[in-house]
């Protein structure tokens, strides 16, 4: 029962970690992209470029794409932040779990 729990916490926190890694990543993705649509915005906003939305790859110009990555970049963000606070809880929960029953780990063989 209780290396039942234990293993559950641990997944848990890799489960959390893999999705707050992934989306990191995401946003620097965002981020790279939204550097490089600046420079377009700044000199041609009416310019093409192109967008994939749900697998689908769109026209448009760059004027009407930044604000669209800008929103979607933060909404990733709080998306991370609210993970992290779920991942340090979680760490918590499963740090008390172990003092609760003296839980260490095993020496190396």
């Amino acid at each position: 029962e209780l290396q039942q729990q234990y293993n559950r916490y641990q997944s848990e926190l890799q489960t959390l970690a893999s999705k707050i890694g992934e989306l990191e990543q995401e946003a620097e993705e965002h981020n790279l992209v939204l550097s490089t649509l600046d420079e377009a915005l700044a000199e041609e906003p009416d310019r093409k470029c192109f967008r994939l939305v749900g697998g689908v790859l769109v026209e448009r110009t760059v004027k009407d794409v930044v604000p669209a990555l800008k929103t979607n970049r933060d909404g990733i963000q709080k998306v991370i932040a609210n993970l992290v606070e779920q991942y340090k809880s979680k760490d918590e929960d499963f740090e008390n779990f172990k003092r609760e029953y003296n839980i260490r780990p095993a020496p190396a063989s």
